[in-house]
């Protein structure tokens, strides 16, 4: 037997484990690592603030704790409110359910030639061994479940906040020890690619929330015209919703707007479904690709493939992070290598 075929063996079988031991590993570490990137994104997202605080004489520490309190408060009045409006709607629901069902039946049975009962529909509805009260019935294990999987969620918010509170409060002593490790032609790389990542981050956010605002500003004008339940609140639902979760966001934002109308007046919601699905042409086409160009200097094609290519890699969290990563990815290509002067025909016509 030659000499090298036990020590090929060997590394043969050190590279297995290995290869087994890192894919372990990464399965179990994956949800911190995505936690990690996350709170990231975020303290890239607050750190122009917090040096504009600091710069003022405000500790970091403060000045990011300041920040990330606005944020939660922003967020937990918004989700408050939606909640509420969400909760009053099921209520006025549950009284109303009888007139509620004449009218959903009636328009039915008008509209597409149905012969359904509103009465035979309501004594289903209080039938105890009928098919709604199974359903609901089966549904007792689940609610167990969200309870368990809404204080996850809360302890994973609980962490991005405290990653992302250091993060970006110890910015300046990360980028020192990343760059102590580093030649100073390679510190000035990272430097740069830094700068550029918070560039890009501030240019996806100012464009989402400029997008959610005019989308807002919109949709509220269309559900007053309908008249629709608590328009302004479903129109930032819509607008918020649809900007700051891509590829899916206005499907789950259209929902709920949707289901209240539908329940409310059937004919109305036609109206509301209408309009959702031509202003989000409009959006796609006219609209977010001016600011998006603007704001982030990133074509809309490579935008949206950006918002897939993450949404299939990390999902929803993904497709909200793809669009910085691809900005942050063309400032660094566009930056290597030369550039050349474009011959004439390669100008193309009306250029």
């Amino acid at each position: 037997m030659p000499r090298w075929v036990p020590r090929a063996i060997f590394l043969l079988w050190l590279g297995f484990l290995g290869t087994v031991l890192v894919q372990e590993l990464w399965d179990r570490l994956f949800g911190f690592f995505l936690l990690l990137v996350i709170s990231l994104f975020i303290a890239l997202a607050i750190e122009p603030g917090t040096n504009r605080l600091a710069r003022r004489g405000m500790s970091r520490g403060l000045a990011t704790g300041l920040i990330l309190a606005a944020v939660a408060v922003v967020v937990i009045g918004f989700v408050a409110v939606m909640g509420a409006l969400v909760a009053d709607q099921a209520s006025e629901l549950t009284d109303n359910r009888d007139g509620y069902v004449t009218d959903v039946v009636s328009f039915l049975n008008d509209n597409f030639g149905t012969n359904f009962d509103a009465d035979e529909v309501i004594d289903s509805l209080d039938d105890p061994n009928g098919p709604v009260r199974d359903f609901l019935n089966s549904q007792a294990d689940r609610a167990v479940q969200l309870g368990v999987s809404a204080l996850s969620t809360l302890f994973q918010a609980f962490s991005i906040l405290l990653f992302t509170f250091y993060l970006a409060a110890d910015g300046p002593r990360l980028r020192r020890t990343i760059c102590s490790w580093l030649r100073p032609q390679r510190q000035r790389v990272v430097l740069d690619v830094w700068e550029l990542a918070v560039e890009k981050t501030g240019g996806y956010l100012s464009s989402r929330a400029i997008l959610a605002l005019v989308s807002s500003f919109l949709h509220w004008i269309a559900f007053q015209a309908i008249g629709t339940p608590a328009p302004i609140a479903l129109a930032l639902w819509v607008g918020v919703i649809s900007q700051f979760l891509p590829v899916i966001g206005i499907y789950v934002a259209g929902a709920l707007p949707l289901l209240l109308t539908v329940v409310d007046t059937p004919l109305k919601g036609l109206f509301v479904l209408g309009f959702i699905v031509v202003y989000q042409q409009i959006e796609n086409f006219l609209i977010a690709p001016r600011i998006t160009a603007q704001k982030m200097q990133l074509h809309a094609g490579v935008a949206f493939a950006s918002a897939i290519i993450g949404g299939a890699v990390l999902g929803p969290t993904g497709a909200i992070l793809g669009l910085p990563a691809a900005a942050v990815i063309q400032g660094v290509l566009s930056s290597v290598g030369e550039r050349y002067e474009v011959v004439d025909e390669a100008q193309g016509d009306g250029e």
